[in-house]
Order: structure tokens, then C-alpha cells, then sequence
């Protein structure tokens, strides 16, 4: 029986390393056609920056549906949520993003300064170098619909027969891991795992993607202003005061998000440990170590090098 499971893992594993190298295989592909008709092209952020996110989302996953569908799942149980309690996730999202990036931040400083080289964020550049406009299709919208059909539906449809711990575990791992930066990595890892519990939670994918989408907006759109606010105040003598109104409005929604999200954290914490009803003996050897997934890993690897 372990061996049977392992496969079943072993086919997730190939069919994510698939998923992976075909939206790599596109993008390169499309941008040296690109390249050989019309290079200028190439010079505009934006219009690349569609393209990629084309060929990550969009080209591939008519194959993985495909390979996916090929695999046995379970229906989750549909629950609605109040919106109260929606309310809260949001802020629980959030703080959950916000020390995410804290931690991925701290290790990767301590890295840099290890190996004497900055480890650089490229998303943070993308977000920098595109339009706000650009951000908000990509990151704000396209982003959460995808990522949490992907990452969240379609996997743990098929691994919950398994244990909600194994498919949580599963669902942050690959998500995380596919960022493919260690920058990313922990915050991903993390609300990948939270997103992963409520739509076990919910059964119902909408919420996790307004919940990603909320993540997304002021990962993207929020920090964007406000980085622009604090730029035109360091950079003049006076200080704005619409500039300034932005600065005091965010840290008092911050603080305000992050109150209601650790009471939210500590309400929840004992129904998220109690997610430990694996049904399968070694769960998470069973599920992580297999020929799949060590495919998986190497082509994460190769992402980290990129």
C-alpha cells in the first residue's frame, strides 16, 4: 500500500515539474520569436512581464488539467463563510504575509552577508518596473485565480483522501517552492499553508482566490503608493501632507490588521494544529520523498540558480 501511495505522489511531483518546465519551454520560445520579428518588444516590461505570466498560467495548464484529471478526487464539503469571520482571515492573511516577508528578509540578509552578495528579489523589481496598471491585471487579478486553482483546487482535491495535514503540507510546499526565489519562498510557504486551510475549510475555491487577491493588491498596489509617498517625502524638505495622510492612514491600518490577525491566529490555532488526521502510515515521507518530487525539487533548484 505505501508503494501505491508513493506513486500517487510521484505523479504529482512530475505532473508540477511538467507544469514548470513547459511554461519555461513556452517563454522561451515565444520571447525568441519575439526576439527575431519584433525586438523592441522586448524593451517594454509590461508587455514581457504579460507574456511570462501568459505563458506560466495560461499555456500550460490545459495539459495539466489533463494530467491532473487523470487523478482520482474527493469533493470537499461546502461551507459558507460569515463575514465576520471572512473579515478576519483577511487580517490573518495578511499578518501572515507580513511575517513571512520578515523572515524571508532576515535570511536573506544573513545569507548576503555570508556569501558577500546581495540576494536579489526579482519580484520586487517586476512590481518596481511595471505599471500600476500592469500589476493590478497581473498580480492583482490573473495571480490569485490561477495560482489558487493550480495550487490549491486541483491539488488537494486529490490528496485530501490522504489527511488535511499532508495535503496543507503539500499545497505550501509546492507553492512556495514554485516562486522559485527564497525571497518569496517563506511568505508563500506560509499563506500557501493558510489559503490550503480554509478552502478545506470552505470547499469553496472563491474564497481563498479573494483572499490571494487581497494579499496580492497590497503586496503590489499598496506598498507601491506608499513607497512613493515616503520617496517624495525623503526626497523634499516640507513634507507633503497628502503624502504624509498616506503614511499615517497605512500604519494605522497596519496596526489595526495585524491586531485583529494575531487574535485571529491565536482563536484559530488550536482548530489549524488539530489538522493531523493523516490516514496513511509515514505521510510525509510517503508524500515528499518519491521519484516526483525529486524531480520537482531539481527543477526548483534550477529555478533558484536562474
Amino acid at each position: 500500500m505505501t508503494n501505491i501511495n508513493r506513486k500517487f505522489f510521484s505523479k504529482i511531483g512530475l505532473n508540477y515539474t511538467f507544469f514548470g518546465v513547459f511554461a519555461i519551454l513556452m517563454q522561451i520560445i515565444i520571447i525568441n520569436i519575439i526576439g527575431f520579428t519584433n525586438p523592441i518588444i522586448l524593451n517594454d516590461i509590461n508587455l514581457t512581464s504579460i507574456i511570462a505570466s501568459v505563458c506560466n498560467y495560461i499555456l500550460p495548464l490545459p495539459i495539466f488539467l489533463y494530467l491532473m484529471n487523470k487523478l482520482e478526487k474527493q469533493e470537499i464539503n461546502s461551507n459558507k463563510l460569515t463575514i465576520k469571520k471572512f473579515i478576519v482571515y483577511i487580517a490573518i492573511s495578511l499578518t501572515l504575509m507580513w511575517i513571512g516577508n520578515l523572515i524571508g528578509l532576515t535570511i536573506t540578509e544573513i545569507l548576503g552577508n555570508l556569501i558577500q552578495s546581495e540576494i536579489a528579489n526579482p519580484i520586487v523589481e517586476t512590481i518596481d518596473s511595471s505599471s500600476i496598471y500592469t500589476n493590478l491585471l497581473l498580480m492583482v487579478i490573473m495571480a490569485p485565480i490561477f495560482e489558487e486553482i493550480i495550487f490549491r483546487k486541483l491539488l488537494i482535491d486529490r490528496t485530501i483522501k490522504y489527511g488535511k495535514g499532508v495535503s496543507i503540507l503539500l499545497s505550501a510546499l509546492i507553492f512556495g517552492l514554485f516562486h522559485g526565489n527564497l525571497n518569496q519562498f517563506f511568505y508563500a510557504f506560509i499563506i500557501g499553508g493558510f489559503f490550503a486551510y480554509v478552502y478545506i475549510k470552505t470547499g469553496k475555491i472563491i474564497y481563498t482566490i479573494l483572499l490571494h487577491l487581497t494579499v496580492n493588491f497590497f503586496g503590489s498596489i499598496i506598498s507601491v503608493i506608499v513607497g512613493n509617498s515616503l520617496n517624495n517625502i525623503n526626497a523634499m524638505e516640507s513634507i507633503p501632507i497628502a503624502d504624509a495622510g498616506i503614511i499615517i492612514i497605512y500604519f494605522l491600518v497596519y496596526v489595526l490588521i495585524v491586531i485583529v490577525g494575531v487574535i485571529g491566529l491565536l482563536k484559530n490555532y488550536k482548530k489549524i494544529s488539530l489538522l493531523k488526521d493523516n490516514l496513511i502510515k509515514k505521510p510525509y515521507t510517503t508524500s515528499l520523498i518519491n521519484i516526483g518530487m525529486i524531480c520537482f525539487y531539481i527543477y526548483v533548484i534550477y529555478l533558484f540558480l536562474m
